[in-house]
């Protein structure tokens, strides 16, 4: 990222995310010195429950997203449906295509993979579904965080908070 005024960073929200997923590197980078634009991303502005049943209300739709520094997809149970969505995929295809870091937490990474977006990347997801990074196009690695040209990635929960903290250092 660059140093500007403003940092515009995107997180997907969508139903049935893991809201630590979220939640742990939303406070890490929305309190970026007061720098930071943090945008939650879904196909409309209803409530989007978490798999908790935690509501979060969009503050931006695909169609109406503006350009993005950073771009962060959490997990959990709700990232099933997601991998066959076209237009979440879609969405995250155009975006990477402008954004300066596109990343992920816990199986958000799985998201990505689906959307083509870690084809020849290094990265890691929760542990029970490590090995299907390599299915997706992806190089495992079994870490906490890596951290591979402009894709970023983290294993699981406390992790994304870990990964914030790298891309806050970006």
């Amino acid at each position: 990222m660059q140093y500007a005024d403003t940092v515009y960073i995107g997180f997907l929200i969508f139903p049935g995310m893991l809201q630590l997923d979220f939640t742990g590197a939303y406070g890490v980078l929305a309190a970026a010195n007061g720098r930071a634009d943090v945008q939650l991303i879904w196909k409309d502005t209803n409530p989007v429950l978490s798999s908790d049943n935690l509501p979060f209300t969009p503050t931006s739709t695909f169609a109406a997203c503006p350009h993005l520094d950073a771009l962060i997809v959490p997990g959990g149970g709700g990232v099933a449906p997601l991998l066959n969505d076209d237009e979440v995929l879609g969405f995250l295809r155009k975006q990477a295509g402008t954004a300066g870091f596109i990343c992920s937490v816990c199986t958000g990474s799985l998201v990505l993979g689906a959307a083509g977006l870690l084809k020849g990347y290094r990265a890691t997801t929760h542990w029970l579904s490590h090995d299907m990074l390599a299915l997706l196009g992806a190089t495992p690695v079994h870490e906490r965080v890596v951290m591979d040209r402009d894709r970023v990635t983290a294993a699981g929960v406390t992790s994304g908070i870990d990964m914030a903290l790298a891309l806050a250092g970006e």
